[in-house]
């Protein structure tokens, strides 16, 4: 199996562990018997959530061997704090999943966008370089590609510096981290996707908000992204963009229209 043994007795770490794709590379992981998981965020609620929910899980089920989780709360522009973290635990693989990505929340708070986006995967990619961690796989998104919005710009500016660091790598021969990112489309159910919103505005009785009429967007379930930020951990070797075969382009329109017909 590609993803047991791209996993199996690692120590891993995921940041953003409490959100939807953080928390969902969690559940699949269990599967897979690693050695330790070590969740990473930076909202209590959240971390409880996924932390509580995981250990209920090892005591239900009988996984093929007890995993343990260890879970931290911490932010990924604190770099003293990551620093210490990834000194104590040695993860060999990290799945990067912290960021703001609620487009309009990050244009209206645009520095802190930047600031956490950015300034906190640098961060994170220079301390797994400086302690060889073997696997770095960055979560960033469709927007990225020709942003026309500052959080696809803060993704595309991480894909762009972790690409630059790897080549660096390659050439100085000095460390071993290999970087890879995973761009995915919108991701349904997750928190923020406009599947839920538009739920909730037709329980409402409308209208339904949408940017614009044009807008078009991939979709795929939370389950296909986690499993593909998994499997790209085996298939990179340092670099490269993993795009998820998504099918056809939706338009969000076509969407609400169909979605409002459904509700009667």
């Amino acid at each position: 199996n590609l993803l047991e043994t791209t996993v199996n007795a690692e120590v891993i770490a995921i940041t953003g562990a409490g959100g939807s794709i953080g928390s969902e590379i969690c559940r699949q992981l269990l599967n897979y018997s690693p050695k330790k998981i070590i969740l990473i965020d930076n909202s209590e609620a959240s971390l409880y959530k996924i932390d509580s929910e995981l250990k209920l899980f090892i005591k239900s089920l009988k996984i093929k061997q007890k995993v343990e989780i260890i879970a931290i709360l911490g932010s990924i522009i604190s770099y003293k704090r990551m620093d210490d973290i990834f000194k104590k635990f040695k993860p060999n693989i990290i799945y990067h999943a912290a960021a703001y990505k609620h487009v309009p929340l990050v244009e209206s708070n645009c520095i802190e966008g930047i600031y956490n986006n950015i300034f906190g995967t640098v961060n994170l990619a220079n301390i797994a370089k400086e302690n060889n961690v073997k696997k770095f796989v960055f979560v960033s998104t469709d927007k990225a590609v020709r942003p026309s919005n500052i959080m696809g710009a803060t993704k595309r500016t991480c894909e762009l510096y972790l690409q630059a660091i790897n080549d660096n790598i390659k050439k100085s021969k000095k460390h071993k981290t290999q970087f890879s990112i995973v761009r995915f489309g919108n991701v349904i159910g997750s928190s923020g996707s406009v599947i839920p919103l538009f739920q909730k505005q037709i329980k409402l009785g409308g209208p339904i908000s949408i940017t614009h009429k044009d807008v078009e967007r991939y979709l795929m379930s939370i389950t296909e992204a986690a499993q593909l930020v998994i499997q790209s951990t085996n298939l990179g070797k340092g670099g490269e963009v993993f795009i998820l075969g998504m099918g056809n382009r939706v338009k969000i329109y076509d969407l609400a229209i169909k979605m409002i017909e459904l509700s009667g």
